[in-house]
């Protein structure tokens, strides 16, 4: 759209069909304005605002009570506000895309400038906050989203708190969305933790993390709980280990000043793998109310062992990219990346060996590697089952039995697959691998996201199941504090010690081969 035709959007619109429509699927989120701080981001264009059209196309927002405020520190009017969010919308939502909606929701869109510390700017939210339940139903309702550097969190909070902006009185709800990083180390998280304790109650506090928005991740539990095959099987008796993979064919590109200081571990590891590890994991829930399954992920977060000095030697492994060739694309040293300097010992890519100490894995390992310009995009788990015994096959030509393995991709292509032995057709009895393979495009038809939508209703309807409770992300700094403070008195003399468009530095292999083992051959 043109901004012309955005600007000519006002709130007093007429009414469009979105107002008496039924969701597609599921209950309408309540009546509430979407409040962003640092809403001139990157973020907000790219994903937060297409996944709020997204909800919008499903008909999962309020139709008759649904507003969205920006806050950011740039100067723009409603109208320039909706054009700089409209210009790429289209681009982000692809065939979704539908002019009616767009007109719809950038009808409901303004705009607040300000900087984040300053009293005045929050007495214009709060007027803002009025206008909007006024004009648009929103009945109070608020879920704020700070999409802001992790420096201004506790800060917004508090002038939020002062304002009286997260009063819940006269049956309104206020919420607070929190995007990573949730602290550079386990101090600094009990900092934060405790800062926003002091202005938030826990209720009020909804730590994001991304990773669990995307469909497969949802459906783990699915998968585990409400599958009778699988769930027996789901243990040390029958499990040999677990991998996870999460590689990036891309290099670190404008994120070099933010990337140098936090690197492949704080980016990744306590936060999207240790999710991804407590969802595998976990015991099963007495119900799927929130605290309940977050009970459970926070016990094997407690379970995962501390790593000793020793341990951090020989069971993480780090590595840093050097030059190297992706497809077509040519990447340079990570050193050589603005804003990074040109010593950097800041890792890009990480490997470590779990071991999780409860009666369930006990002795089972879990494997885990995040990089960055690695030789293909891939996010998956795979679960590799102990092999049968060979005694059957002594006398036939079967000379190996590969194991059982489940894979569960999380990225790019969604779905599951089951690796199984199988006859090949013949004389003789020789076996071959036979994949069942399901994939969610296929079956169910692609919908364009972003991630943020299934998050973005969830705070809407007030449900913290896929959100990180305070236990939870101290828990996960706990067992990374120790491998942070060995990596930092012991600087890397190696890097860079592997080439971009490659699979990763050789120690990540011996980590495996040390233990008999391999990794899924899923980076070729």
């Amino acid at each position: 759209m043109t901004g012309a035709e955005i600007s000519a959007v006002h709130p007093g619109a007429h009414a469009h069909p979105l107002d008496n429509a039924v969701p597609i699927s599921g209950r309408q989120a309540p009546p509430c304005t979407v409040v962003i701080f640092g809403a001139a981001g990157d973020l907000t264009q790219r994903k937060l605002v297409p996944a709020l059209y997204n909800l919008a196309h499903q008909r999962l927002v309020a139709a008759s009570g649904f507003a969205v405020l920006g806050f950011a520190r740039r100067e723009y009017t409603d109208a320039q506000f909706r054009e700089y969010l409209g210009a790429e919308l289209k681009g982000h939502v692809g065939s979704n895309f539908e002019p009616g909606i767009w007109n719809w929701l950038s009808g409901r869109t303004h705009y607040v400038s300000g900087n984040f510390d300053d009293t005045a700017a929050y007495e214009r939210l709060a007027r803002a906050l009025a206008d909007a339940e006024r004009e648009h139903g929103t009945k109070g309702n608020v879920l704020f989203y700070l999409a802001t550097a992790p420096e201004f969190f506790a800060v917004v909070a508090r002038r939020l708190r002062e304002c009286g902006l997260l009063d819940e009185s006269d049956g309104r709800w206020r919420r607070v969305v929190v995007e990573k990083p949730f602290g550079r180390d386990l101090n600094s998280a009990r900092e934060l933790n405790a800062a926003l304790g002091k202005v938030l109650s826990e209720s009020q506090t909804y730590r994001i993390d991304h990773y669990l928005g995307k469909e497969t991740v949802q459906n783990l539990m699915v998968f585990r709980f409400a599958n009778g095959i699988f769930e027996p099987t789901w243990n040390r008796r029958y499990i040999d280990h677990v991998q996870i993979t999460v590689a990036e064919t891309l290099g670190v590109e404008k994120r070099g000043g933010y990337y140098d200081k936090a690197g492949a571990l704080r980016d990744m590891v306590p936060n999207h793998i240790f999710q991804l590890i407590s969802l595998v994991a976990m015991e099963p829930p007495i119900s799927f109310q929130a605290d309940a399954v977050r009970d459970e992920q926070a016990k094997v977060l407690r379970a995962l062992q501390p790593f000793s000095p020793e341990d951090v030697l020989t069971k993480t492994v780090r590595g840093q990219y050097g030059a190297g060739q992706i497809g077509t694309k040519l990447l340079a040293d990570y050193r050589a990346e603005p804003n990074v300097e040109p010593e950097s010992s800041t890792e890009t890519f990480v490997a470590m060996k779990l071991a999780i100490d409860n009666w369930r894995w006990s002795d089972v390992p879990f494997y885990l590697r995040v990089g960055k310009a690695l030789s293909r995009r891939v996010t998956e788990i795979s679960i590799h089952f102990r092999r049968p015994p060979m005694m059957l096959f002594r006398d036939t030509e079967v000379h190996k039995l590969s194991r059982n393995v489940l894979v569960i991709r999380i990225q790019p292509d969604e779905g599951i697959a089951l690796k199984f032995g199988a006859k090949v057709p013949g004389a003789t009895l020789r076996l071959g691998s036979v994949d069942m393979d399901f994939s969610y495009a296929d079956h169910f038809g692609a919908n364009p996201a972003t991630g943020y939508e299934r998050l973005l209703y969830d705070g809407m309807l007030g449900d913290q199941t896929l959100f990180q409770r305070a236990d939870m992300v101290e828990a996960s700094w706990a067992v990374v504090n120790p491998v942070l403070d060995v990596w930092a008195a012991l600087p890397p003399r190696n890097f860079p010690n592997y080439h971009a468009g490659t699979g990763g530095p050789r120690d990540a292999d011996l980590l495996l081969e040390r233990d008999g083992r391999a990794w899924r051959d899923n980076l070729k």
